[in-house]
């Protein structure tokens, strides 16, 4: 291929170029565990972020990383460099003073060394003292002029960034330059602040001045906002410092920026800078989300000392890291992965983890766009979709649970009891449960492969199987009853039943499509749940325990299919402590009326007399509760079975492929 051109052919196998790096399905499946174990679809999703894909790191692994950062900056030394650096200066230009005045016995070097003696212990006053003091000492005087160099470019470097090193050596018209920075950079923000066109402005200021800003920002709000959180930590490492220490640096600034001429254009830099962002923590407030609640004193556990500018440097970005770390937790309102500054990121962790963040940042959108996930009414519900995937996953899991125990019943593919045979026949399909025939499946088996020769058999391939057409019914209605009181979430036992829920919903519509299927919730009241709604439902914190309720809407379904076998299954944690009151409402009382199990057994008599079946799984051995399953199987002749909640499901689909096994053998 020469340069500048392509070709252009047809792919050839290997990794599709074009292809997601995301795979919906893959998420949908690492949510399904939560949800299987009782979780609402927003609580799996948020663990799903927190954790992360496969090969990539989640919000908590982004979290520790940042937490790592922040230990790194806390490490980095004290604050309080700049004071110790002008103590050490002060003292050597002293002491050099002291070592020329010394051999010269004259009244003027006793008077000289006796000022030096009254200077006072602050370094402020100290230095503004000896600002027109005559010094003897040429190196004296060179130590001495450091100071005042050192505090110039100091609080230049505390509002921006890389001064301190730029104005090393720096010339009078360099600080000329600085000043008329300072001065077109306040007009700009006055200009703005009064709600003008500032875009021409900017750009003329950058061209002028764009050498003092190196990050090289890209609008005028980018430049507020550095210039912004710069000034912040400069207030909050001030706020950090002990009373004397936080008066002497402010007296040392105040000296330098008097000396620089910029005392003026400084405080009117910083009331713009506050007025811009009066969000940022401005002297150790704790405002904002994200930001530290506490004081800085602590926040700095390194031993060598920092300068004024480097002090800034570690605050500001350990505000920055804070920022991060709030905005990766998720646990604010409103919160949003949208809210994650991926520059920040990769600030702090580099550019891997700002893929890591637009991964996660992609799943919610995905799992929408590829029809896994909805909104309604600004809740995230899954789609049907979701649900049969969530369905075949917990399925899934049964069976392997079944298999592990030696029990072969999820073989069965015989789907019950079929209607007259009509003396035709059609390709079977997956889940078909007419009777297969025979003639017919060998007769396609030859065709296909031709007649069979000596030691030659004729082999069966899926393609060749035909069934028998028959008038079709239903064989089973089955209504399971799930207990949604809040008990079954102080046990532990509401995930497993609605793990147990979903796979009996996905087996009947999968693989035995003439049966019919219906799950009841019930709680102080009973109502039909779609799958949909199951899969995103959290146990009720509501006391009553309506079997009553939910057994009469089992009997009005089951009516519907009069031509089937009714099969009720319960499960349940505790005894009726509800019933409907003749005006609808619903009766709660702890320990249960008389009335409460008199209904509710009135209710197991009626569906009885119909020929209704009721098993019973018991989540409890309660006293009161087996009493009552007792008398309830007593009176309609059903089972009742007392499973480890981890082993429920197996028991349900067991139960259930028992029960359609009896059925064809009755018939």
């Amino acid at each position: 291929m020469s340069s500048g051109q392509f070709r252009y052919g047809p792919w050839d196998g290997g990794p599709d170029p074009l292809a997601s790096p995301f795979s919906a399905t893959d998420a949908v499946d690492e949510m399904s565990h939560q949800i299987l174990e009782g979780r609402t679809p927003r609580e799996a999703l948020d663990t799903l972020l927190r954790r992360g894909m496969p090969g990539r790191r989640g919000l908590d692994d982004l979290r520790r990383a940042i937490e790592r950062r922040r230990r790194e900056a806390r490490s980095r030394g004290r604050l309080d460099g700049t004071l110790d650096e002008v103590r050490r200066l002060l003292d050597t230009a002293v002491g050099q003073e002291r070592a020329a005045l010394f051999p010269d016995p004259g009244d003027e070097a006793r008077l000289r060394e006796a000022e030096l003696d009254a200077l006072p212990s602050d370094p402020a006053r100290a230095v503004r003292e000896l600002a027109d003091y005559d010094w003897r000492s040429q190196q004296a005087r060179e130590t001495y002029d450091q100071i005042s160099d050192l505090l110039r470019r100091e609080v230049l470097d505390a509002q921006f960034r890389g001064m301190k090193q730029a104005l090393q050596g720096a010339t009078p018209d360099d600080l000329a330059r600085v000043r008329e920075m300072v001065r077109d950079l306040n007009d700009l923000l006055e200009a703005d602040a009064r709600g003008e066109e500032t875009g021409a402005r900017f750009e003329e200021f950058m061209r002028r001045h764009g050498e003092f800003f190196p990050e090289n920002p890209r609008d005028l709000e980018e430049l507020v906002d550095s210039l912004a959180r710069r000034a912040a930590a400069a207030q909050r490492l001030l706020a950090g410092l002990t009373p004397a220490q936080r008066q002497e640096l402010a007296d040392l600034m105040a000296t330098a920026m008097e000396d620089l001429g910029l005392s003026g254009e400084m405080s009117r830099l910083s009331r713009a800078l506050q007025s811009a962002r009066p969000d940022l923590d401005w002297g150790g407030r704790g405002r904002g989300r994200g930001r530290a609640r506490g004081r800085f004193p602590e926040a700095m556990t390194g031993d060598e000392p920092l300068g004024f500018g480097d002090a800034t440097s570690a605050l500001e970005e350990l505000a920055e890291l804070d920022e991060l770390a709030a905005a990766l937790s998720q646990d604010y309102p409103g919160a949003s992965l949208e809210d994650v500054d991926p520059e920040a990121v990769e600030r702090a962790l580099g550019r891997t983890a700002v893929d890591d963040l637009r991964q996660l940042q992609q799943i919610e959108r995905e799992l929408e766009r590829q029809g896994f996930i909805t909104r309604r009414a600004g809740t995230l519900e899954l789609t049907p979709r979701a649900v049969r995937r969530i369905g075949d996953v917990a399925l899934a899991r049964i069976f392997r649970d079944v298999a592990a125990r030696g029990r072969g019943d999820h073989t069965n593919t015989d789907a019950g009891s079929a209607g007259d045979l009509l003396g035709t026949s059609r390709r079977w399909q997956f889940g078909d449960t007419q009777p297969i025939d025979v003639v017919r499946t060998v007769r396609n088996a030859v065709l296909r492969a031709g007649p069979p020769g000596p030691g030659r058999r004729v082999r069966l391939s899926v393609d060749d199987f035909e069934v028998a057409e028959t008038e079709r019914r239903t064989s089973a209605a089955v209504c399971l009853l799930v207990d949604l009181s809040y008990s079954m979430a102080l046990r532990g036992t509401w995930g497993v039943a609605k793990s147990t829920a979903l796979a009996l919903h996905s087996l009947v519509t999968t693989r035995f499509p003439q049966d019919k299927v219906h799950i009841i919730g019930f709680s102080d009241y009973a109502r039909e749940l779609r799958p949909v709604e199951l899969a995103g439902l959290d146990s009720e914190m509501v006391q009553g325990t309506n079997l009553q309720h939910a057994l009469l809407i089992a009997g009005r379904l089951l009516r519907r299919y009069p031509e089937a076998e009714p099969v009720i299954m319960v499960v349940t944690d505790g005894e009726p402590t509800a019933h409907l009151q003749r005006d609808g409402s619903s009766s709660f009382s702890w320990p249960p009326m008389p009335e409460t199990l008199e209904l509710t057994l009135a209710e197991v008599e009626r569906l009885t007399r119909r020929g209704v079946t009721i098993n019973v799984f018991m989540l409890d051995d309660e006293p009161r509760l087996v009493r009552f399953v007792e008398e309830m199987a007593q009176r309609n002749g059903g089972r009742v079975l007392s499973p480890d909640p981890a082993t429920l499901g197996s028991y349900v689909i067991r139960d259930y492929l028992r029960a359609r096994g009896a059925r064809r053998v009755a018939r």
